[in-house]
Parts: C-alpha cells; structure tokens; sequence
C-alpha cells in the first residue's frame, strides 16, 4: 500500500514522461513549496514584494504565493472593502510567470483568478473580477525564461504596478532581459559601475494612471491567446 501511495504522488508530479523527457516539467508538491517559502517568510508575506517564477507550470509556487498575500491583505485591510480590494489587486500585480507551455499557463491564470476571486467573492461579471483578469494577461507571460523571450519571439517584458492610493494604480514596462542584467552592470570594475540604476533601467514603456474600471475596460482589448 504505502508503495502505491508513492507511485500516485510520482505520477501528480508528471504528466507525462514524454514531457519530462522534452520539457524537464516536474511538479513541485505543496509541502515543498511552502517550506521554500518560509525561507523568505517576510517578503513571502508582504502585499508588495515581487516574485517572478521563470518556469511557472500550473502555478504551484504562485498559488501559495498570492494565499500569503492575501492573507496579509486581510490582516492589513480586514475592515475597509475598499482598502482590501485595491490591496489584494496590488498583491496580485506583484507575481509574475513565465511557462513554455500554453495548457500550464492557461491553468496557472484559471488557478491564480479562482483564488483571488474567492477571496473577495467576485463574479466574473465584475470589474475588480475583469481587472483581475487583464493584470494576469500581462504579468504571465508564455515563453522561454533562457532565452527571455516570448513564444514567438519578442523580449519578454513585465509590467511594475504601483498602487498609489485613493484606487489608482501605476505601471511601467520594462524588459526582463535588462532588468537581469543589473549584477553585471554594477560589478566594480566594469564600464557602467558609476550609473546610477535610474540611467541604466529605463522603462520602455509609462502608462497614465489607471483604476479599476479602466483596467476592466483594457481587458476587452487583450489578445485571445492571453486571456
């Protein structure tokens, strides 16, 4: 018995071998996740600490990511609506994925916005709900975090979302293969060492402040294959 409980959790692990054998994808199971976490148990536990899983899968790293934000959320913004919606929005802004494969991705997104909509009991039909959903469209993205790249080839670039108060947001693109190369920029010794990252990490694209409504609204405009 106890051998066939090991070869049931083996097989949660994997879909397939052939997608082991061609993509490396090996699930991380749950107690593994959550003591990995614990290991950065502050910033794991704080609204606004970013984390970007470059192999994302299903989203088994981001899920329990989003529930400690979450629950920060509540400890911080239990008795306003307002406060929490907005915070719990910003919570999810500060995740970000990248995956190879467009079944783990569409799975991660359906995961991550289940979690969030339960917490604030949304429906669909709502703009938080919609928001929600166009922030999910930008912060995960398919592609190949080796070569930072998009499935069809463009630079994967991520958004940074700021909440600025009163439930209007910022955001600023920038390309993950510039940010990536802040080590090497700021090694003594190196022609850029006396840049301040203000001149080195430009972002490529500012956006005017947005809200809720608005990034419901954009999310009518966001491409099939992202939704």
């Amino acid at each position: 018995m106890a051998q066939l409980n090991e070869q049931k959790a083996a097989q949660r692990l994997i879909r397939s071998k052939e997608r082991v054998a061609d993509h490396g994808e090996v699930f991380t199971p749950t107690w593994l996740v959550e003591a990995m976490l614990d290991l950065v148990k502050d910033e794991s536990e704080r609204i606004d600490s970013r984390f970007l899983e470059p192999a994302c899968g299903s989203g088994n790293f981001l899920v329990h990511v989003l529930q400690r934000k979450l629950a920060a959320v509540e400890i911080k913004c239990g008795k306003s609506d307002f406060e929490k919606n907005h915070y719990a929005l910003l919570g999810l802004m500060c995740i970000y994925g990248i995956e190879l494969l467009a079944d783990n991705m569409i799975e991660c997104r359906v995961n991550l916005i289940e979690i969030f909509a339960d917490y604030l009991r949304l429906n669909p039909s709502d703009n938080l709900y919609r928001a929600a959903l166009a922030v999910l469209s930008i912060n995960l993205v398919q592609g190949d975090a080796l070569t930072m790249k998009t499935h069809d080839g463009e630079p994967i670039s991520f958004a940074e979302w700021g909440y600025l108060g009163k439930g209007k947001f910022q955001r600023r693109d920038f390309r993950l293969d510039v940010l990536t190369g802040s080590s090497a920029f700021s090694a003594e010794g190196t022609l850029f060492a006396h840049l301040g990252k203000h001149e080195i990490f430009k972002p490529i694209r500012t956006y005017p402040t947005m809200t809720v409504n608005t990034l419901a609204a954009a999310y009518e405009n966001v491409p099939e294959e992202a939704k």
